[in-house]
């Protein structure tokens, strides 16, 4: 039975999260966790869970995990060095003017 990424790091098991699976939609609450920080409103960290979660989705934007393109929060990836790097990218151009 593999075990979560968010319990083995609770639990101060680190070398199993080496090796463990974990689901895409874990892994985006994890890093949605972490950017927001520790005194962010669980509401907040919620609504932007699912936002992100609905968008990937919907296939307003490509997220690539460690140079992976992932296209479903179900998918199942394995982080190499007990981390990931996910990057995200929109599939419309953004153009803005700096002042």
């Amino acid at each position: 039975m593999p075990i979560d990424l968010g319990t083995a790091v609770t639990a101060g098991a680190s070398v199993f999260a080496l090796v463990t699976p974990i689901r895409v939609a874990t892994l985006i609450e994890l890093a949605i966790a972490r950017t927001l920080g520790r005194r962010a409103p669980a509401d907040k960290c919620a609504r932007v869970t699912r936002s992100t979660l609905a968008g990937l989705r919907a296939g307003s934007f490509s997220l690539h995990i460690d140079g992976r393109v992932i296209g479903d929060p179900d998918d199942v990836v394995v982080c190499s060095g007990g981390c990931a790097t996910l990057r995200f990218f929109t599939h419309r151009p953004v153009i803005t003017t700096i002042e």
